[in-house]
C-alpha cells in the first residue's frame, strides 16, 4: 500500500516522501496515528501545494540535527558503576545510563537514538554513535569507571 508521509519516519523515510508499506502497518498505525495519508490523487494535489511548507520542515530538522550533532561531537559520559574486586563490573551500562548522563550534561537524546550494539559489561573507554537525523552520527564517548564507595 502506497502512502505519503507526514512526519518524518526513520525507518521508512522524510516528510513527504511516498513510500510502500505493509497494508496492516498503515490501516493499524501510519493511518490512525496521523503520520500518513493514502496516496490518492487528491492528496498528491494537496502534497504539491504543501512542498514549499514540507522543505522548510526537512531543512529545519535536518539544521537542528547538525546542531545536536555539533553538540555531541565530543562528549565525554562518565558512568560509575560498581565492580568487583578483580575489576569486573557486577551489571552492565546500557543506553539508559548513557542517556541519563547525556542529560545531566544538558543534552536530551532518545533512548532510540543511542546505537549501542550489546550493553558494556567492562570497564574502559567506549566510543558509541548516536544517530540524530538519516546520516547524521556523531559518536560519544562513554567512560566507564569503578564506583567510589
Amino acid at each position: 500500500m502506497k502512502v505519503i508521509l507526514k512526519e518524518t519516519i526513520e525507518s521508512l523515510g522524510v516528510i513527504g516522501a511516498t513510500v510502500n508499506v505493509s497494508e496492516g502497518y498503515a490501516r493499524n498505525y501510519l493511518l490512525p496515528q496521523k503520520k500518513a495519508v493514502l496516496n490518492t490523487p487528491h492528496n498528491l494535489q494537496t502534497l504539491e501545494r504543501e512542498k514549499a511548507k514540507i522543505e522548510v520542515m526537512i531543512a529545519k530538522e535536518k539544521g537542528l540535527a547538525e546542531e545536536l550533532a555539533k553538540k555531541l561531537e565530543g562528549v565525554v559520559c562518565k558512568i560509575a558503576a560498581k565492580v568487583s574486586e578483580e575489576d569486573r563490573l557486577y551489571g552492565s551500562v546500557s543506553v539508559r545510563e548513557i542517556v541519563d548522563s547525556l542529560a545531566a550534561q544538558g543534552i536530551n537524546v532518545e533512548k532510540n537514538m543511542v546505537l549501542l550494539t550489546e550493553p558494556i559489561k567492562n570497564l574502559g573507554t567506549f566510543s558509541v554513535p548516536v544517530r540524530v537525523y538519516k546520516g547524521i552520527k556523531p559518536k560519544i564517548t562513554v567512560e566507564v569507571v569503578p564506583e567510589q564507595q
